[in-house]
């Protein structure tokens, strides 16, 4: 990129700078984003390792702050747990970067069309824990769209992961996922 714009620069007129800074300050910017954003790729990468891929349907999700939910949140879907279907678990957005798509489709809002795009998400993970969701691809057969998801109901009560219907396996499979059960 350096050698790019110095040649630019020596062999281009001075009147072509006005098209090249806007691209050359987007990029600058994009990089920069890069640098916060790579750590949450490595532990979403870490989570699909660990976790095959899912198609939920019909689950609970809204923007709203939820009181069972501690620190930040930009938004929450409701999955089922795995040891006790029923009871259903939430898993929050704890960054905001990158969820401008699913908030156009989470908000109360939103046209149906929009809705129906996240009617069935793919869900890499357990929800007492960590987890990956993705909206379905035009077809429905890959995911696309992933974005990290975790667990922040606080341990109220005396509330443990036994109570949630964790086994021995299912916190060491958390933990090989990146999460460090207290």
């Amino acid at each position: 990129m350096f050698a790019l714009l110095a040649i630019l620069t020596v062999f281009l007129s001075p009147g072509y700078t006005i098209l090249i800074v806007p691209f050359l300050v987007y990029s600058f910017h994009r990089a920069f984003l890069q640098l916060f954003i790579i750590a949450w790729v490595f532990r979403m990468r870490r989570v699909l390792q660990a976790y095959p891929w899912q198609l939920v349907r019909d689950m609970s999700y809204g923007l709203t702050k939820r009181t069972d939910v501690v620190g930040r949140q930009f938004g929450w879907f409701e999955f089922p747990n795995p040891a006790r279907p029923e009871e259903k678990l939430p898993l929050v957005f704890s960054r905001h970067w990158g969820v401008g798509w699913w908030h156009r489709r989470m908000a109360p809002r939103a046209a149906s069309e929009l809705k129906a795009q996240i009617g069935v998400v793919w869900l890499a993970g357990d929800p007492r824990f960590i987890g990956v969701i993705a909206a379905p691809s035009v077809d429905g057969s890959m995911p696309r769209r992933l974005r990290f998801l975790h667990q922040q109901t606080p341990a109220t009560g005396g509330l443990s992961l036994a109570d949630w219907g964790a086994t021995d396996d299912d916190i060491e499979r958390g933990r090989r996922a990146g999460v460090r059960p207290a």
